[in-house]
């Protein structure tokens, strides 16, 4: 939370150089509406039949008893933004309250808010540009049933367009951390029976409340292939999710410049690749035809080509990775395509982050497995330790399982089956769901195929993670009101004695008081554990050698 605080800042310091040009090139975006004429925009009033269950015609907005959200949707464009908008309206406000609240937080300015608004619309002043008539007229749809609390932002079309480019400026930000995901696809004599797996940890952390209330979404268009994908309220957009035919698609970051202007959000991408690509062929020209705004890797799985392939994508350059003599695809966040070997961004990020790290788990947990099978890729996304098992903390961003992850998913396509976990992270109940069947049958409630469902990971229950909790809300604590007396601070490191951010935050604490020996001695401290990134380490030597420079040693 500090280090986002500090980088909104100096984002805002940039948004003041802004008045004299935000006005220029703006006015066609804002008047900008999609043309629905020819969809339907009348649709039945929704009916509540129990405190969790909501139903529009055939549509419907049920909540398992694992605490997720399965909705159904069928319809065209307009339809099914309408649909949606009415049975999910509280869950959409509700989420759009948790993600924008945080601006009023950041920036309680009235006048700075104003420049920020400013800001946006110069910002996505090409998005409409870049955006499928389509899709645009499904926000405008959704957008009917947007919160009025935001209208100061952007009006309601406008803002659930822009933010659906916000997954790309978490993206874009973290260089400058709300992304390190982490996915895998095994096949062939690498899996159990031959078929296709792939397993990926999303995590894109934008609070625990945004996490809480997600929707499993399944949607039966007009045009296009049917296709499920784990979204929340107010995003059409696809993060993760599979197609009628067994097409995959999960994306991770890649190292990006901070972009200067909104174009195709990654998740508009992904979900015409959902929508219209059967085959890795047809996945890779819809890409080629898209122009982006950050750098991402698409993993896509095939039933029909029996294997997964990435599709890394940025905004002056495309690649393509397929394994050769190998059953097995990893995917961090660096690129691995022939036209990224000399992309000397990339391989910074290689080598200064922790995803070459988290690469090499998932090499050496594959490793240790003959044959994966969908629990075995739940085991994988669960794991918590680095390299060679070794203790790294809790929280630490080198392992899989962060402990913060929005969502992990499990597919086997061939079979048109998926699993999803249930809070909390990937620690609950992984819930079964079988496409062939849901888009087959009349019943739209109770979508979940609940044999097959995964259990959950016993950690939840354990003494270490209750621990883990407690020392979120400590660094917390210390964070927000720099106030901590001596039992704080030797809670919060055994909370969490391996990790080295404790020892960090217990240095810059001291640092700050004064208190020039404990500090030192807590930066030496975590110097001995497994930190993070090269910054960090650069940033934790930076302070040793100061303080021994007032310390004289």
């Amino acid at each position: 939370m500090w280090r986002n605080k500090i980088l909104f800042k100096k984002l805002f310091l940039f948004f003041l150089l802004l008045p004299i040009i935000v006005s220029c090139g703006i006015s066609k975006s804002l008047k900008d509406v999609p043309n629905v004429s020819a969809y339907n925009n009348v649709i039945p009033k929704r009916v509540k039949t129990s405190d969790s269950t909501f139903v529009i015609g055939n549509n419907t907005l049920n909540k398992n008893k694992q605490g997720l959200w399965e909705l159904y949707v069928a319809g065209d464009p307009l339809e099914r933004g309408l649909i949606t908008g009415s049975l999910t309206q509280e869950l959409f406000n509700k989420q759009e309250n948790d993600f924008l609240s945080k601006v009023n937080d950041f920036v309680p300015s009235k006048t700075k808010q104003a420049i920020l608004r400013k800001f946006l619309a110069w910002y996505n002043r090409k998005m409409y540009l870049h955006v499928p008539n389509e899709f645009k007229a499904e926000i405008y749809g959704l957008s009917k049933y947007a919160s009025k609390k935001f209208n100061n932002i952007a009006d309601p079309y406008l803002r659930v367009l822009y933010l659906h480019g916000a997954h790309d400026i978490g993206h874009a930000l973290k260089d400058l951390a709300l992304v390190g995901c982490s996915s895998f696809a095994a096949w062939g004599e690498k899996t159990e029976d031959g078929s296709l797996i792939i397993g990926r940890n999303f995590d894109f952390y934008a609070g625990d409340a945004f996490a809480k209330e997600k929707i499993i979404a399944f949607i039966n268009p007009t045009q296009g292939h049917k296709f499920m994908s784990v979204t929340w309220g107010g995003m059409i957009g696809v993060l993760s999710g599979m197609n009628e035919h067994g097409l995959t698609v999960t994306i991770n970051a890649g190292k990006s410049k901070i972009p200067l202007i909104a174009k195709t959000p990654i998740s508009i991408l992904n979900r015409e690749i959902l929508q219209y690509a059967s085959t890795i062929t047809e996945a890779i020209a819809i890409a080629k035809k898209r122009k982006v705004f950050v750098s991402e890797s698409i993993l896509i799985g095939s039933a029909k080509d029996k294997k997964a392939v990435i599709i890394e994508v940025s905004p002056k350059n495309f690649g393509v990775y397929e394994v050769t003599n190998s059953n097995q695809l990893i995917c961090s966040n660096h690129f691995q395509s022939k036209p990224y070997l000399n992309d000397k961004r990339n391989i910074k990020h290689k080598i200064e982050s922790h995803s070459q790290y988290r690469y090499l788990r998932m090499e050496e947990l594959l490793e240790q497995q003959q044959k994966i099978t969908p629990q075995i890729a739940v085991a994988i996304l669960r794991n918590k330790e680095g390299l060679q098992n070794k203790n790294i903390g809790y929280g630490n961003e080198k392992a899989l399982n962060q402990l913060l992850a929005h969502h992990a998913i499990v597919f086997k396509p061939e079979q048109g089956l998926v699993w999803v976990s249930s809070n909390p992270y990937q620690l609950g109940e992984f819930i079964a769901y079988n496409l062939n069947d849901i888009f087959n049958k009349d019943n739209k409630v109770n979508l979940s195929s609940s044999k097959l469902n995964i259990e959950k990971d016993t950690f939840q229950y354990t003494k270490a993670y209750q621990d883990y909790q407690n020392y979120r809300k400590l660094k917390k604590q210390i964070i927000d009101s720099n106030k901590a007396d001596n039992l704080t601070i030797n809670t919060l490191l055994a909370a969490n004695p391996e990790y080295w951010e404790a020892y960090f935050l217990v240095g810059k604490y001291y640092y700050k008081k004064g208190y020039l020996t404990a500090a030192l001695n807590a930066f030496n401290k975590a110097k001995t554990k497994e930190i993070t990134t090269v910054t960090n380490k650069e940033e934790i030597d930076l302070y040793i050698k100061k303080l021994k420079r007032k310390l004289h040693r």
